[in-house]
């Protein structure tokens, strides 16, 4: 009888989430990138790094735009065609048009990652990217173009080996302030020789030193300081991911950062311009095992709508990916077993990752983004392979996650050594699609052709005392007996940005009950009856101020 219930139960999973469905139209769309890693075959570490992209919506017309970051030549050797990052316009018909030249955002530096926000609160969003060498900030004119500001904000003072970026109002005074993560300190004229057996290999990271993050304050007059010492943002570590959160619901933003071969930093807001780093003591530092692990990707979101934000970390080949469980006053637990996906992510290296609803049954199934760092592992190590399929896992509603990857169409079935993941409706038909780049490759964006009769919501938040992008600000949203917490935040995945807006399942449910927004400033708004399938903006103390079927 045991084995029989097994059976069934195990049936009915299948049933209920055997039909999400992906299917790639990065060539339809109109997306003509490729990536381009600068790799000659000396081996700089640098050349496996990259490959971020962001979802957003750079003109104001309800539709998003991407993104591409790019590599660029390491030596003097270079194409015939200057790689850049380029920017597609979406054209609100499915398709994207290439807009780089004429919106000024080409940069030609050694792209890594890059993040999204609306810096100066004038209603367009900024784009800010995060190279090997000197950084970027590109001001949205307002008008389809960008300007580059870099040397004017206080900033770009540095050339680093920069990796994750964020924005957010660490001190609550309506400006976005600015963290920049960097990797390691790496000089390409004075690299170690780390082949193995007269195989060439790049190097591990332990080779190289770490190097020093930024945490840069907003002026609010379009400048920023640099107060990474006077904040205690002072440990070292190798970082890549980085995000904005807050573990204890107090209304103070506090920063967690991915640090790769060495234990994670959780700097707790002190809420006086002040940071303590707290991981070790909130379970975050490590894996249940009290093992460093790899960390490349992260985010944050409340998987178990349980009212708190949990968090999810990728890692490298034979680290599992690790899920770790908020229980509701900022302690974190690995419940990575208890959740089913150690080991079918123990063998993949994953990168780009997210908690993203992608059925609209109320529950947020994850994505990894996987691919080997070595592009001639088969020659180097028994076990593991260059392009690999990247997964999905379907949330049961048990705290059990399924891996469903093969059952998810073409989409899934893709094997290239992906690197960001991304998330976002681009074609506004309620549910979410994907966009993957890739280490030397073209991107896929993944369209979400989900058959389901589930219901959805999206609210994007338009702050006035709270920054204008409201970052920091939680929603709850309250129907039947389901109460789930989402937060606002800037960058994520690996090294990427997600859209803005919030949307989410609402499962069978037809109406929202309440709609509960505490703004990052401490004021409230409750909205009640709201009917689900709809695209709303409300603005902080307004309510609802644009509704959209």
């Amino acid at each position: 009888m045991k084995w029989f219930t097994i059976i069934v139960a195990t049936i009915w999973i299948n049933l209920t989430h055997a039909d999400i469905q992906f299917t790639r139209i990065t060539d339809e769309a109109g997306i003509q990138f490729r990536h381009f890693n600068g790799a000659t075959g000396e081996k700089h570490l640098v050349e496996t790094m990259g490959g971020s992209a962001a979802f957003f919506d750079y003109n104001n017309d309800d539709y998003l735009d991407i993104y591409l970051v790019n590599g660029a030549p390491l030596t003097r050797k270079t194409p015939d065609v200057q790689p850049t990052n380029h920017l597609y316009r979406n054209n609100g018909d499915g398709t994207f048009t290439d807009v780089t030249q004429h919106a000024g955002v080409g940069d030609t530096g050694y792209g890594i990652g890059c993040c999204v926000a609306d810096y100066d609160n004038d209603g367009y969003r900024d784009l800010f990217i995060t190279n090997f060498g000197k950084n970027i900030l590109y001001r949205n004119n307002g008008d389809g173009t960008f300007s580059d500001i870099s040397k004017q904000v206080g900033i770009t003072d540095e050339s680093l080996f920069s990796a994750g970026c964020a924005f957010a109002d660490y001190d609550n005074d309506g400006w976005l302030d600015l963290v920049v993560v960097n990797y390691v300190l790496l000089n390409l004229e004075n690299v170690p020789d780390c082949s193995q057996e007269g195989i060439p290999a790049y190097c591990r990271p332990e080779e190289f030193s770490p190097a020093p993050d930024r945490l840069y304050r907003n002026n609010g007059n379009g400048t920023f300081t640099n107060i990474t010492q006077d904040a205690g943002i002072t440990l070292l570590g190798r970082g890549l991911g980085v995000v904005w959160t807050d573990i204890d619901n107090n209304g103070w933003l506090d920063l967690y950062i991915a640090n790769d071969r060495e234990a994670n930093f959780l700097y707790k807001n002190n809420g006086d311009g002040t940071f303590t780093e707290i991981a070790e003591l909130h379970g975050i530092a490590r894996n249940e095992h009290g093992d460093a692990e790899s960390s490349m990707g992260i985010d944050t979101a409340d998987y178990d709508n349980d009212g708190d934000l949990d968090m999810i970390l990728t890692h490298y080949q034979a680290e599992t990916n690790t899920l770790y469980q908020n229980d509701g006053y900022g302690v974190f637990w690995d419940v990575t077993a208890q959740s089913h996906i150690g080991e079918p992510t123990h063998l993949p290296l994953a990168w780009g990752t997210g908690f993203v609803d992608f059925d609209n049954d109320g529950w947020l199934d994850l994505f990894f983004a996987n691919g080997h760092l070595h592009d001639n592992v088969e020659l180097l190590q028994e076990v593991g392979v260059y392009k690999q399929q990247n997964q999905l896992f379907h949330n049961s509603g048990n705290g059990i996650y399924t891996d469903i990857t093969d059952q998810c169409g073409n989409g899934l079935q893709i094997k290239k050594s992906s690197r960001g993941s991304i998330f976002g409706d681009y074609d506004n038909d309620g549910d979410m699609d994907i966009l993957v780049t890739n280490i030397g490759d073209t991107p896929d964006l993944l369209r979400n052709d989900t058959p389901t009769n589930n219901n959805w919501i999206s609210i994007k938040l338009i702050g006035k005392k709270t920054n204008r992008d409201a970052i920091g600000s939680k929603v709850t949203l309250q129907y039947g007996e389901t109460s789930k917490i989402i937060e606002i935040k800037s960058g994520g995945s690996y090294l990427s940005h997600n859209q803005f807006q919030l949307q989410t399942g609402l499962g069978t449910a037809k109406m929202v009950d309440q709609i509960i927004i505490n703004w990052q400033n401490g004021v409230q708004d409750v909205i009640k009856d709201v009917q689900s399938n709809q695209r709303l903006t409300i603005k902080e103390g307004n309510g609802i101020i644009s509704p959209k079927h």
